[in-house]
This record gives C-alpha cells, sequence and structure tokens, in this order.
C-alpha cells in the first residue's frame, strides 16, 4: 500500500523556519519526482519545489532563496526546509511522489506564520 505521510509542520512566528518530512512508503520512491504543494484558504493548490530522481531541484519564485528541497533515497524520504517565513506562507503543505505512471499524494500538514 503506497502512503505518503508528511511532519513537521506547525504555528511559526514570521521570520522562523520549520522543516517538512515526508515519509514515503512503498517502492516508487527512488524512481519519483518528488514535490511539495501548498494550498492557502481559498487558493488553488500550487507547486511550491520539486525534485527529480537524479537530485535536480525546481522552485517556485516565491520559495527561492528561502526553501530549499532534499531527499534521501535511503529512507524514502523527502524534505522541505523552509526559512524566513512569512505570513504568505501559510497553507496546507502536500507531499507528491510522481512518474510515468504513478501520481500519489499525502495527507497534507498544515503551516501557521503568525506576525
Amino acid at each position: 500500500q503506497v502512503q505518503l505521510v508528511e511532519s513537521g509542520g506547525g504555528l511559526v512566528q514570521a521570520g522562523g523556519s520549520l522543516r517538512l518530512s515526508c515519509a514515503a512508503s512503498g517502492s516508487f520512491f527512488s524512481s519519483s519526482t518528488m514535490g511539495w504543494y501548498r494550498q492557502a484558504p481559498g487558493k488553488q493548490r500550487e507547486l511550491v519545489a520539486n525534485i527529480g530522481s537524479g537530485g535536480s531541484t525546481n522552485y517556485a519564485d516565491s520559495a527561492k532563496g528561502r526553501f530549499t528541497i532534499s531527499r534521501d533515497n535511503a529512507k524514502n524520504t523527502v524534505y522541505l526546509q523552509m526559512n524566513s517565513l512569512k505570513l504568505e506562507d501559510t497553507a496546507v503543505y502536500y507531499c507528491n511522489g510522481r512518474g510515468r505512471w504513478h501520481d500519489f499524494w499525502g495527507q497534507g500538514t498544515q503551516v501557521t506564520v503568525s506576525s
């Protein structure tokens, strides 16, 4: 059974940091592009960052310079280090694992940035 389980969300003050983790079960992880998406209230889900199976990364403009995505294939885990958090980063953050034949989503973890 495939599962993506996010953790690490919470409440943080503006300017602070959080590290999200997404642990994957199943054999798909190492061959997948893993990504973090977010959805704020009343807005569409948007890509934050993704990382290919070979380690290449891609960031939304809003994340560049502040967020870092990484993966540990030995642990089947993808991370999102978020620094200098802003109020507008408040959202539910979702982990995604995508390949040629699959597209898996986690249940999401809430990140709330307060002033």
